[in-house]
Parts: structure tokens; C-alpha cells; sequence
């Protein structure tokens, strides 16, 4: 086998180890598969600069339950929880779910195999074994120090210290006890700097089903779902025979992986073969609105390009007639102090909505987070608490079950969030609570892959019925 030697070890990564491979003919060339090494590629770039912070373990006194007694709750009053804070330099880690033989194990070796010289500690272990490793710690811990302390921020803090890249062969949760714990592990593992890479037979979704108090293994999912980048390793083409990217449609920091993201979609989404990417100029009442980059029923912006310039409804409804599909790429958290971009942006989303229209966004902050930062949720929160408008079983209207139960994770009600200062009066409130909901029903599964002549869905024939729908919507719309 031919190897090509690098004067930087680091340089050598999975795409490098994956073109060997089909080199010399041990694996075929597979455009799907290409793509998701390029992700593996794209985290092991970014953790060639990534130094992992100290690992600080927590005091046992600190996870110790406050005194219970009357005196005790007078002089040490119960501490306000404290949201747990994930390092801002800390890489974005992956979560691979697949059939058997979607090639899970052989893409792990890959990325396990070529980390860079820095990450000096790192794990690979079966994901049962590792929970069973974990539940002999905790038991260790309760017998010294008793039942009644938070044992897992201990333990994840001694897991992080042996490694600071963690990778699970098989992760699943078929245990109750795995579940009430996972959250917390996970999550503490985080805040020390540990970047996970994961391998599964499920989506986040499915992991658990039908378990015994499911709803309180929810909050891991979202987990899951928002702090790590989920690929599907099953491929599904469309009648092109193009691969469909492996990611969702949002993705979220704007790190090295966002770019390749905005990539992917935009050359899945458009036609490059016949329409290669270009300027394109159209015209909304006498005035011009460029598009930096077009091909075939797509178009591409940042969030800048489109949002940021005196656009409006008339501007996102002429582009709606036009393109299929909007990626719109490096957009910001946005605040009261940008109060116009936020209306502006939630224009667009109700356009592209409303025309049944694929949007892919690569955004700063996770979605739920895009109107309001985090210390404006926590100021809402608080003033929620004070007035007793904040009560978790609260409904959240206008939003799915995933956003819900997000918002549900952080304590917050959607009267909450609709009451930020960031919106004034009942109408943008009620944009604010739609455009969330439309956000989260425009990144399924069914959304995404309508129209686009899956093979799975019809192929040429279900993309052709789409395209008359939506010619007739032009129509209407005129």
C-alpha cells in the first residue's frame, strides 16, 4: 500500500486515510460516504488547535443537598441553579447513526486513528461498557459520602481528566437508570472541555422509545440533538442520483464545519452541472436585488448580503417566485439592540414558508436562541418567576414538540419568551412564537425531502407533481 508521508503529521486526517483506502482499492469511491468523511476531516482540522481547559474538580461540599433543617434554610438559603456553561472554544462533536453496514466502525477508526499529535488524552469504548464503568463510580461515591449527593459532576470531572476527546461505539439507553443520568454526564463532560464523537444505530429521537419515564430522558436528546452535528450514515439519493447530505438542514456554531455545511446543501440543493454557480440580478419595482450566488432553483446569501440591506416582503416574495430553495450562511444572534434585522429576518422565514420553500442555515446560536441571548432569557425567566407567570407545565403555543420541550428544558413558557423586550406588542409577539414554529416544521425530515425526487419518495415523478403545485402557488400569488 502506498503511503504519502506529511512533514506535519498533523496534516494527515480521515479524508487523507479514506483516499488511500480507495487508492488501493481496499474501499470504492463513494460520493455519500466522501461526504462524511469530509465532516470527520472538518472536526479533526479544528481540534488540531484545541487545547482542552483544566479539568476543575467540584468541591464535595458543593454537591452536598443544603441543610434541610428551619435554621439551616434561614441561613443558607437554596442556591439558584446555575445554567451549566459549555466552553465557547469547545469543538463541535458528532453523533453517526446508520444501519448495520452503513460503515460506522470503519468511519470511528478513521477519525480515532488520524486525531492530531495535541489531543494527547483520548477514549474509545463500547458505550455499555462505559455506562457500566460510570454506575460502579457512582456507587463508589453514594457508599462514601451518602445517596443524597450529586455524584455525577464528580465522576464526569475524573472521566474528563483521562480524556479530552471521548468517543462511544454504539451509544443507546435501554436502561432507566442510564436515563435519569445521561443528561447531566453528558452535559458536565462538555463543560470540561471533552469533545464526543458517537456512533448509534438510532437517531436521537428514537433512542429509548417507549422507556419507562421517557419524558424525563427528553431533555438528553435535545442535548444531543443542539450540542452535537447528527449525520445520517444511510444513503438516499434523489433521482439525479446525488447524494443527499448526511447533516440537517441547521447547523450551528459558526465554526469550519458551518462552511462546509452551507456547501454541501447549496451544491445538493442547486445544479451545478447545468447551471453552475452565478450572480443574478431581479427587479422589485424598478429597484435591483442581487443574489452573490445562484444555481439552478437555489440561491445563496449571508445573513448580511440579504438581511442586512433595506430589504423587504416585496423583495423576499419576488425571490420565492424565483428559487426553490435559500441557504443563507453566518447568521447572528440576534438581540433588542437588533430589533430590525429580527422583524426583517422573520419576514423572510414567513416568505420562504409560505411558499413551501427549503431553507438551510448555518446560525451562530442554536434556534431557539436566535431572538433572545441567553441573558435575556434568564432575565425573562426570573421576571417570570417573580410574577408567577413561569410554571413548566405551561402550554407553548405556536411551537412543536421539539421547541417545547427545549424551552421546556430551561424552565421557560412561550408567554415567557413573547414577552422579551425584544418585541413590542401583540403582533410581533405573535410573528416571534410563529417564526419559531415555522423554523422547526421547515427542518424536517418531510420538508426537506418534498419535491426534491427522492428515490425513496417517487423519484422524477414526485418531484414533477411538486413543481406543479408550486407553479400553480406562483400563480395565486401574482
Amino acid at each position: 500500500m502506498a503511503t504519502v508521508q506529511h512533514s506535519n503529521p498533523d496534516m494527515w486526517g480521515p479524508l487523507d486515510e479514506y483516499d488511500e483506502r480507495v487508492h488501493s482499492r481496499q474501499l470504492r469511491d463513494d460520493e455519500h460516504q466522501r461526504t462524511i468523511v469530509q465532516t470527520l476531516q472538518d472536526l479533526h482540522d479544528m481540534l488540531i488547535n484545541y487545547h482542552a481547559p483544566k479539568v476543575v474538580h467540584p468541591s464535595i461540599e458543593s454537591l452536598m443537598p443544603p441543610s434541610r433543617s428551619f435554621l439551616g434554610s434561614i441561613l443558607h438559603p437554596k442556591p439558584k441553579k446555575k445554567r451549566t456553561q459549555l466552553p465557547n472554544k469547545l469543538p463541535k462533536g458528532l453523533y453517526m447513526f446508520g444501519d448495520v453496514g452503513s460503515g460506522k466502525t470503519m468511519l470511528m477508526d478513521m477519525f480515532y486513528d488520524t486525531l492530531p499529535h495535541n489531543i494527547t488524552s483520548k477514549t474509545r469504548i463500547h458505550f455499555h461498557n462505559f455506562m457500566q464503568d460510570v454506575h460502579k463510580r457512582l456507587h463508589a461515591m453514594k457508599i462514601k459520602y451518602g445517596t443524597d449527593m450529586d455524584a455525577v459532576q464528580y465522576v464526569a470531572a475524573d472521566i474528563a481528566e483521562k480524556g479530552s476527546v471521548l468517543c462511544f461505539d454504539e451509544f443507546q439507553c435501554t436502561d432507566v437508570a442510564d436515563a435519569m443520568i445521561l443528561r447531566g454526564l453528558l452535559e458536565a463532560l462538555m463543560s470540561h472541555g471533552v469533545v464526543l464523537v458517537t456512533t448509534s444505530n438510532r437517531h436521537p429521537d428514537d433512542l429509548y422509545k417507549n422507556g419507562i419515564q421517557r419524558a424525563s430522558f427528553v431533555p438528553c436528546i435535545n442535548l444531543l440533538k443542539t450540542s452535537l452535528r447528527v449525520l445520517n450514515l444511510d444513503s438516499t439519493t434523489d433521482y439525479r442520483k446525488i447524494p443527499r447530505p448526511p447533516s440537517g438542514v441547521y447547523h450551528h456554531p459558526l465554526d469550519k464545519a458551518a462552511v462546509s455545511h452551507a456547501e454541501k446543501w447549496f451544491r445538493f440543493l442547486g445544479d451545478f452541472d447545468d447551471d453552475p454557480p452565478h450572480k443574478a440580478t431581479h427587479q422589485v419595482w424598478g429597484r435591483d436585488i442581487e443574489v452573490p450566488r445562484a444555481s439552478g432553483d437555489a440561491a445563496m446569501f449571508t445573513f448580511d448580503e440579504l438581511i442586512g440591506r433595506a430589504t423587504g416582503a416585496a423583495d423576499y416574495l419576488e425571490l420565492t417566485r424565483t428559487y426553490h430553495a435559500f441557504i443563507i450562511t453566518n447568521v447572528p444572534g440576534m438581540t433588542h439592540r437588533s430589533r430590525d434585522l429580527a422583524r426583517r429576518f422573520i419576514t423572510f422565514i414567513d416568505a420562504v414558508y409560505e411558499s413551501r420553500a427549503k431553507l438551510v442555515l448555518s446560525t451562530e446560536v442554536p434556534l431557539f436562541q436566535l431572538f433572545m441571548s441567553v441573558a435575556e432569557m434568564d432575565e425573562a425567566l426570573e421576571a417570570g418567576r417573580k410574577d408567577g407567570s413561569v410554571k413548566h407545565e405551561e402550554d407553548h403555543e405556536g411551537v412543536d414538540d421539539v421547541m417545547r420541550q427545549m424551552m421546556d428544558d430551561l424552565g421557560m413558557s412561550m408567554n415567557t419568551l413573547k414577552n422579551s423586550s425584544l418585541f413590542s406588542g401583540d403582533e410581533e409577539r405573535f410573528a416571534f412564537s410563529r417564526a419559531l414554529s415555522r423554523l422547526s416544521e421547515m427542518g424536517s425530515q418531510e420538508w426537506v425531502e418534498r419535491g426534491l425526487g427522492m428515490e425513496h419518495r417517487g423519484g422524477l415523478d414526485e418531484r414533477e407533481g411538486w413543481q406543479r403545485v408550486r407553479s400553480r402557488w406562483r400563480e395565486d400569488s401574482m
